[in-house]
């Protein structure tokens, strides 16, 4: 399991000062593009040695990124270009994102992962197997299933999607955001999750229920303590 550390800054040299500090700490540094004022993907690339997850988020999904959809896709197709080591797309993008973004990562190392958030609710376990399938239907290296838990109902419902991907043989970041949803951000780890993600401290989370990537640290040190 691969521990993210989402970076969510407003300039590329704040992002970079950010990135190389939790770079210790992370598995992968996730580079949120819709925070920073200007992109500069290259500056990443070429900075950054740990691998690489470059996200866009548009507006509709939680994001900040409000251009048209041809801008915002452009800076994830030159992310391929630079070999980054993961693009996040979001699942209900159009058509046309998907093809783009999937025609130039055929032939480079780049892994797609494709994403769906409900930032208000924990939906039925009926539409949750069915966006799963559709990530993978969609050619997706890997899916990534988030959502708003209000109890421990919801947060079993999601982290139960382990099983299913796992008879899928499909790699799967499964976990809740908000209080209930914390442990499930942990929990994930135990139970096939591919990966997690953790903020780089308390005021710099880019999502409800995040850990600090120290905190989860720790906690993974006690767990496996000898």
């Amino acid at each position: 399991m691969r521990i993210c550390v989402a970076v969510a800054q407003k300039t590329v040299s704040d992002a970079l000062m950010t990135a190389e500090l939790v770079a210790p700490l992370a598995d992968v540094i996730e580079i949120r593009l819709d925070y920073l004022q200007k992109v500069d993907v290259a500056a990443f690339s070429l900075a950054i040695k740990k691998p690489l997850l470059f996200t866009n988020r548009p507006a509709w999904e939680g994001g900040r990124c409000q251009t048209d959809e041809d801008a915002r896709i452009t800076p994830l197709l030159e992310a391929v270009e630079q070999k980054a080591a993961y693009i996040d797309l979001e699942l209900m993008a159009p058509d046309v994102s998907h093809n783009r973004l999937q025609s130039e990562i055929r032939s480079r190392e780049t892994n797609l992962i494709l994403s769906w958030h409900n930032f208000k609710e924990t939906p039925t376990r009926t539409e949750l197997v069915d966006n799963l399938t559709m990530m993978q239907d969609k050619g997706a290296d890997v899916g990534k299933i988030v959502t708003m838990a209000h109890d421990h109902h919801d947060v079993l419902r999601v982290l139960g999607l382990q099983e299913d991907a796992a008879r899928k043989n499909f790699p799967l970041i499964a976990f809740c955001m908000g209080k209930p949803g914390v442990i499930s951000r942990l929990a994930t780890a135990e139970l096939g999750g591919y990966m997690t993600y953790c903020s780089v401290d308390g005021r710099e989370g880019t999502a409800a229920g995040q850990l600090t990537v120290g905190t989860l640290r720790e906690i993974l040190a006690l767990l496996y303590r000898e």
